[in-house]
């Protein structure tokens, strides 16, 4: 009799350790516990920790309750002003309702991958080229809000999603680096005359008031005859001054001087030219001794030809007292 009682209590044992090692379950401290049996949800989702179930009845189903990082693969579209694109992101995900995550959906991680990519193509046709490369954030917000909107009934929530890349063709490439050296260039040009235009504005300044103390000139000329020295030139090049300029146009001409009158007519005479004669009355000439003085009046040029006769029109008058003369 106590053997049997051994027996049954042995098989007893062995039949109860069998059934705690079908029947028992350890959920993880991110994971949580969907049981269905018979084929039917159960009410109440298992917690983390250790767990039973009923063996060959029940089935239990874990779900992961950490963040799924999920790359969206590179979809090419055409954008809103004709330029096509090759855009890749990754969405940031979990779940929040394990039963839903469950029930609801045959497979939560392909359907919140596939509902990216469509969101993502969506969201190229919408925008510009612009937006993709410089406003970035506007546009996450609005891919986050188009994949998380169905995915709240899947019992998914997501928490997050970055573009990460935006190929664009070469010749795209090629024709912003171009515009982007042109906005340079033009930024560099504009700073150029804005630094002319201070300068000149200060050199006018300067000037004024090298005006009003014209020491300052000179002063000025020196420092940079020493600043040209000080660079151990051979040559040293000297400013010219204006106002010695407009000191020689103020002088008098030389032509205007009598001297220079009378050496101009010299060299005239020299050069075998016959000088005319001046029919304005001049001074009247000393008379010689027995000589009666001429009268201003009677002063004439008087023209001969070869032959000694007077000229054509012009009359010889002879002058009295000369026979006379002794």
């Amino acid at each position: 009799m106590l053997e049997e009682l051994l027996v049954v209590a042995a098989t007893a044992g062995s039949v109860g350790v069998v059934y705690l090692g079908a029947a028992a379950r350890v959920v993880k401290q991110y994971e949580r516990g969907v049981v269905l049996r018979l084929g039917r949800l159960r009410g109440e989702v298992r917690s983390p920790g250790f767990t039973l179930i009923v063996p060959f009845v029940d089935r239990l189903h874990k779900v992961n309750m950490q963040i799924v990082t999920m790359p969206v693969p590179a979809q090419e579209g055409i954008t809103r002003d004709n330029v096509t694109v090759r855009v890749d992101a990754v969405v940031y995900f979990k779940v929040v309702d394990p039963a839903s995550a469950l029930i609801k959906v045959e497979d939560y991680k392909f359907a919140v991958s596939q509902m990216a990519q469509t969101s993502l193509r969506s969201i190229i046709g919408k925008s510009e080229l612009d937006d993709l490369l410089s406003n970035r954030e506007k546009l996450n917000q609005g891919l986050e809000l188009m994949i998380d909107s169905p995915a709240v009934g899947w019992g998914v929530q997501v928490d997050r999603v970055e573009i990460k890349d935006v190929s664009l063709p070469e010749t795209m490439k090629r024709s912003m680096a171009r515009q982007a050296e042109a906005d340079r260039e033009r930024r560099a040009r504009v700073i150029n005359a804005d630094a002319e235009l201070q300068a000149s504005k200060k050199l006018a300044e300067a000037a004024q008031q090298m005006a009003d103390t014209p020491a300052a000139l000179q002063l000025r000329l020196l420092q940079t005859v020493v600043a040209v020295a000080a660079e151990k030139n051979s040559t040293l090049v000297l400013p010219f001054p204006v106002e010695l300029l407009r000191f020689l146009e103020r002088a008098p001409q030389l032509t205007d001087h009598p001297q220079g009158s009378l050496q101009g007519q010299g060299r005239a005479q020299d050069a075998g030219s016959v000088p005319e004669v001046s029919q304005e009355p001049g001074p009247v000439p000393a008379a010689t001794p027995g000589q009666r003085p001429q009268r201003p009046d009677e002063t004439a040029s008087l023209t001969t030809q070869a032959d000694g006769t007077p000229g054509t029109g012009q009359q010889s008058r002879p002058t009295p007292g000369l026979a006379d003369a002794p």
